[in-house]
């Protein structure tokens, strides 16, 4: 055999052992559930707490028209249907084992990534590690040395780094305000990290048509905050949200870093004190090196913050301070005028439907979250989540051939909300 044709063998092999290195999730269920009243909602969010086994996909929503899926491994179908009889819980059977199609995606991936030539990526053909995206964002400077600018702003807890690109529009000006964007705050969001390095194609490889966005704005882009846990869900685990370091139960690793934030942090509406739950809060406030990371990315750029933008999935929301509580922030109007200009032009592209409003009534409470830190303390003007298009079986994991719909789509609301910002705010704060 050839150097060559041995080599391409180690490569199919390594891929091959790679592929069955993770959770396979064999026979793991999915159901939907649909709760008819607030009482049956109110049912949803106790089990929620009550059932760490169960894993409750997507937005719960406080309206009760909304449907809610569950992934149950197979020593727990019997238990969610019992329960679901005996409370009267209307629930259906989407997928009786996910594993082929879990397995099935991840060959997928891994076979586009084989035709590129890292560092320079595709967004649309492929998700890629974290590894790959650093490496990518380190090649921006050769490229675009007056344009892009990448810095290191701290350590996950595995000690991986955590990059921020900053991009402009190469004329030399100093203490620009300042549009910042972060992805990959949740793990198995992998459209988020998708979203983010589409954001940073357009501003640097189609800078002629998007160069108004660039003339009196920095763009300060993190794409993956949570490294961590976005590295486990490519090597380990595909559905792990939070991140990897051990909580105080030996069982349980990983704290939300949405929960996690120092700004009304610790109600247990919105949160959690349990280790096992997806909304653990931690210890305390900031006690995760990614959430101190991204704290100080906001604090850093707190004086000339004028929209924070925090990509999710999944939902088809903008979703606005606050999310603690009932009340609005004094700018309410003004920030649903920014999610306004986004809703209508995806609307009027592809007639693709946002809800938008406080996260506390469009969605659900949240305590300690990135959006309202960003506005309460960090100082910026505006601060949304965007809650992007679901995809794949459970929201969260769409194929390659949905990525390119999904980004496209949702570029044409962060560009017109992002044109509203400028000419709502100039360069004045």
């Amino acid at each position: 055999m050839t150097l060559i044709g041995t080599a391409i063998l180690l490569l199919l092999l390594l891929q091959t052992a790679v592929l069955y290195a993770w959770q396979d999730y064999k026979d793991y269920h999915v159901y939907e559930l649909t709760p008819r009243d607030a009482s049956e909602q109110s049912l949803l969010r106790q089990l929620a707490r009550e059932q760490p086994q169960w894993d409750f996909l997507g937005p719960r929503r406080r309206q009760n028209d909304s449907t809610v899926r569950v992934m149950v491994p197979h020593e727990e179908v019997a238990s969610l249907v019992s329960l679901s009889d005996s409370q009267g819980l209307e629930h259906r059977l989407l997928i009786d084992d996910l594993a082929p199609l879990v397995q099935a995606q991840r060959a997928e991936n891994l076979r586009q990534k084989q035709r590129l030539q890292l560092p320079h990526i595709d967004v649309l053909a492929a998700f890629y590690t974290h590894a790959e995206i650093n490496a990518y964002l380190d090649s921006l400077p050769e490229r675009y040395p007056r344009r892009a600018q990448v810095k290191q702003f701290g350590w996950s807890y595995e000690r991986r780094p955590l990059k921020v690109l900053t991009i402009s529009n190469g004329d030399g000006r100093r203490d620009k305000p300042v549009i910042l964007i972060d992805g990959t705050v949740h793990a198995r969001e992998w459209i988020s990290p998708s979203m983010a390095l589409y954001i940073i194609q357009q501003l640097l490889e189609h800078f002629e048509e998007n160069q108004e966005l660039l003339q009196d704005y920095d763009w300060v882009i993190v794409p993956v905050v949570n490294a961590d846990g976005y590295e486990h869900t490519h090597s380990e685990s595909r559905y792990w949200r939070k991140t990897r370091k051990p909580t105080t139960d030996p069982e349980c690793v990983g704290t939300d870093i949405n929960r996690n934030f120092g700004y009304e942090w610790g109600h247990d509406e919105g949160s959690s004190s349990l280790p096992c739950e997806d909304i653990y809060r931690g210890e305390r406030p900031f006690d995760q090196p990614e959430s101190q990371v991204l704290r100080d990315i906001l604090l850093t750029y707190g004086q000339r913050l004028t929209w924070y933008l925090s990509l999710h999935s999944y939902g088809n929301y903008f979703l606005l301070p606050w999310g603690y509580t009932n009340s609005l922030p004094n700018n309410y109007e003004d920030m649903m005028a920014v999610a306004d200009a986004g809703a209508m032009a995806i609307v009027h592209a592809t007639n693709g439907i946002y809800s938008y409003g406080s996260t506390y009534y469009v969605l659900y409470p949240t305590s300690g979250d990135t959006a309202d830190y960003a506005l309460g303390v960090a100082n910026a003007t505006v601060a949304m989540t965007m809650e992007l298009p679901a995809g794949g079986f459970l929201g969260f994991d769409p194929w390659v051939s949905h990525i390119e719909g999904i980004v496209s789509e949702s570029w044409v609301g962060v560009r017109a909300m992002a044109v509203e910002v400028i000419r709502r705010y100039g360069i004045h704060r």
